[in-house]
């Protein structure tokens, strides 16, 4: 996703997100890495660049994105997301990546904002 917004993903951030997937660490009790890797990409988009900056704008775009990922696939829990069948191998989680990622390309593209 990051790459086809800002192009090549230098390996020190690749590293950086590796322990968000499968619910941080592979314990499946967090937030799904799929969505934390959607709200990297949004922050490294739309978020401040220095602490006093306004971090309202990027919070409300990732909380939009939130809540449309919730409308998909009715959790954000990775757990949660595994007993609704997401994540196994009828449909693994490549297939939730790919569905989040075309899911905020869409709102990019279409300059959606949260309220």
């Amino acid at each position: 996703m990051s790459e086809h917004l800002f192009g090549t993903v230098d390996a020190h951030t690749i590293r950086m997100c590796t322990g968000l997937g499968g619910g941080v660490g592979g314990t499946h009790e967090e937030l799904c890495g799929a969505l934390s890797g959607g709200v990297l990409v949004i922050g490294a988009a739309h978020g401040r660049a220095r602490p006093d900056d306004d971090a309202s704008p990027c919070r409300a775009l990732v909380a939009a994105f939130r809540e449309r990922f919730i409308d998909v696939f009715g959790a954000t829990r990775c757990q949660d997301l595994r007993d609704r069948g997401f994540g196994s191998t009828e449909t693994p989680c490549r297939v939730v990546v790919m569905a989040t990622t075309l899911l905020l390309l869409d709102m990019l593209a279409q300059g959606e904002q949260g309220n």
